[in-house]
């Protein structure tokens, strides 16, 4: 039997190893694809420590990663838009019955040498773009995409703030400058995460620990406040504090994942000035073809988003590596 090495989670022991499994076979309607890249996430990181668990995995194992990217080795029975050798990247989840399955959660992902997927869910990427930066477009750009384009609908020449500027916080900014918002106001605890937001186009930046930072806010936007916010932290106090940096008809968009409640210290100012409060998850197979349009077209570039490649071999290293925030990483990458 050949074998090839994956990384591998039992949902129940949440034991993680990079192991030998055998060689997956394409079946009908699917293409199996030779991966060269694969993200590492925190959602990556919350499935290993038992924080986010499979909602529809059949069995007690997976193979983790939901940003892949790699080229066509042989299509299965029926798959006739794919040929070996191009160059793809692989959507985050697809639908089955009904709903949304993520890959690396609820189906086997890409920190493997190979990988199954249905042919519907890959998407042909340029030969300028590399590998490692086609892989992290599904999820850690497509998702605040989606949010900033999609959710909160985001106008030009409006102010929005960004709480949290890591891998989906960073991007985001990147994002917002693409739409032409205005201007762009992050917020970090980490010196060195507020200065790679200023590199990837914020206005201006402030640690969230200031207690002058709804006036600030305020200040820099003419008194009006923020039409847009996103939290990217997933962080109760960030909630609250982003809601004080509204104005009126500003919406925030819930971005990062909690089980905490949000609280609205003063309800009767937010109904009177019609703000809201969005919820936002994941992202739609066209938000990622649009962003790899736009990379074609030259409007986008995501080298600066790699900030290591490591081995498969060295999975456990790069989970270590972010849970540490070890460099303040937008995105550490897996090569098989």
């Amino acid at each position: 039997m050949v074998t090839v090495l994956a990384g591998r989670l039992d949902v129940k022991t949440r034991a993680f190893s990079v192991e030998e499994v055998p060689t997956p076979r394409p079946g009908p309607g699917e293409a199996l694809v030779k991966v060269e890249a694969a993200g590492v996430c925190l959602s990556d990181v919350h499935l290993i420590d038992g924080t986010l668990t499979p909602l529809y995995l059949s069995g007690d194992t997976v193979t983790l990663g939901h940003e892949v990217a790699g080229v066509v080795a042989e299509p299965g029975a029926g798959v006739t838009r794919w040929r070996p050798g191009q160059r793809v990247l692989l959507q985050a989840g697809e639908e089955r019955d009904g709903v949304v399955w993520t890959r690396g959660v609820d189906y086997d992902g890409g920190w493997a040498e190979y990988a199954v997927a249905t042919g519907s869910t890959l998407v042909e990427i340029p030969d300028e773009l590399p590998f490692e930066q086609a892989a992290i477009i599904p999820d850690a750009v497509s998702t605040p995409w989606a949010a900033i384009t999609a959710t909160a609908r985001t106008e030009p020449a409006r102010p929005a703030g960004v709480w949290g500027a890591g891998g989906l916080g960073v991007h985001g900014v990147q994002l917002l400058r693409l739409v032409g918002a205005a201007p762009i106001i992050a917020v970090d605890p980490l010196p060195e995460a507020r200065e790679r937001a200023l590199a990837f186009g914020a206005d201006l930046v402030f640690p969230p620990d200031d207690p002058e930072l709804p006036a600030r806010v305020r200040g820099e936007t003419g008194g009006a406040g923020l039409a847009f916010a996103f939290d990217f932290a997933g962080v109760p106090a960030v909630r609250e504090q982003a809601v004080r940096c509204l104005g009126p008809g500003g919406r925030l968009v819930l971005v990062g994942l909690t089980d905490q409640p949000l609280t609205i210290t003063d309800g009767t100012a937010f109904s009177y000035f019609q703000q809201q409060v969005l919820g936002h998850y994941g992202s739609s197979d066209e938000h990622v073809v649009q962003l790899v349009e736009l990379v074609r077209r030259h409007r986008l570039d995501f080298s600066r988003s790699v900030s290591g490649v490591l081995p498969l071999a060295e999975a456990r290293e790069a989970v270590d590596r972010l849970l540490r925030k070890e460099g303040n990483p937008v995105r550490l990458i897996l090569r098989p």
